[in-house]
């Protein structure tokens, strides 16, 4: 009788973990599904994900990012294939996200006001994750939940995925956002 209640007991805790793990993705199926690109050949160089797991966000608020090295061309070659990926200079929003942006409203003689956005995509001590790309691609998918909003920056909540994509290094860096 004991040997049967262990066994259930073990049999159940089994089932229990194989069931946290279930969908739990790596970073490259991550990239894959969220991106719809192969990088199966690049290999991860970091990687943090605080919205998925143990650790997760209320609602699975938080972040991820995942830096990959794709030599040999392969992940270029689909991004220049690719239209919904855009060529550098980065757009206005994703300069904001990635690095940041300094703006100044006021006009003429009056006072001018200076304003800092961003950046978001950042490290521990504020600094930004990306280091500065001077050659590359970039794709922004906004995933916010009311369609029709356009002022991605302007919201109380955001939720993007961001890819930039450094032809000078072959790198690609894949960041996710939800709050």
């Amino acid at each position: 009788m004991k040997n049967q209640i262990a066994l259930c007991m073990t049999a159940a805790l089994a089932l229990l973990l194989s069931a946290c793990g279930a969908g739990a993705q790596s970073p490259g199926e991550e990239i894959c599904k969220a991106l719809e690109l192969d990088v199966s050949g690049c290999e991860v160089m970091s990687s943090s994900d605080d919205h998925r797991g143990f650790n997760r966000g209320f609602h699975g608020d938080g972040i991820s990012f995942v830096e990959l090295s794709c030599p040999g061309g392969g992940v270029l070659e689909q991004i220049k294939k690719d239209n919904r990926w855009k060529a550098f200079p980065l757009d206005r929003v994703t300069q904001a996200l990635t690095y940041g942006v300094t703006e100044k409203s006021g006009s003429g003689e009056g006072e001018i006001a200076v304003f800092q956005t961003g950046p978001y995509l950042t490290g521990g001590e504020g600094d930004p994750l990306v280091p500065e790309i001077q050659e590359g691609y970039y794709r922004l998918i906004d995933r916010h939940a009311q369609a029709g909003e356009t002022d991605l920056l302007g919201r109380a909540s955001l939720n993007f995925t961001l890819a930039l994509y450094d032809t000078g290094t072959d790198t690609l860096y894949f960041y996710e956002m939800d709050t």
